[in-house]
């Protein structure tokens, strides 16, 4: 296991950690979409930011996961990085 791995399940062993980390998995999860779509496209953040007519700052804020775009900026930022936006509803395991 690499340390970040290893201080990661440490940390994920409190279960009020866990729990909070769960509580917003999706939100991580869609930051790691648009990262790895940012990413393909070989931009920069100050790049794609002047492609979407907007600020640096914006771009970081929306890949930290801090935030829930709308789909209106999904479809934005798609389109700034040649990707297209999927939305797809799955059933609970």
């Amino acid at each position: 296991m690499t340390d970040l791995a290893t201080l990661k399940a440490r940390i994920l062993a409190n279960p009020e950690v866990r729990e909070e980390y769960e509580a917003q998995a999706q939100e991580f999860d869609i930051a790691r979409e648009l990262i790895a779509a940012r990413t393909r496209a070989g931009l920069t953040q100050a790049e794609l930011a002047e492609r979407m007519h907007t600020k640096q700052s914006t771009i970081a804020r929306l890949e930290s996961g801090r935030t829930m775009p709308s789909m209106r900026t999904l479809a934005r930022y798609a389109e700034a990085t040649g990707s297209r936006a999927v939305v797809r509803l799955e059933r609970h395991a």
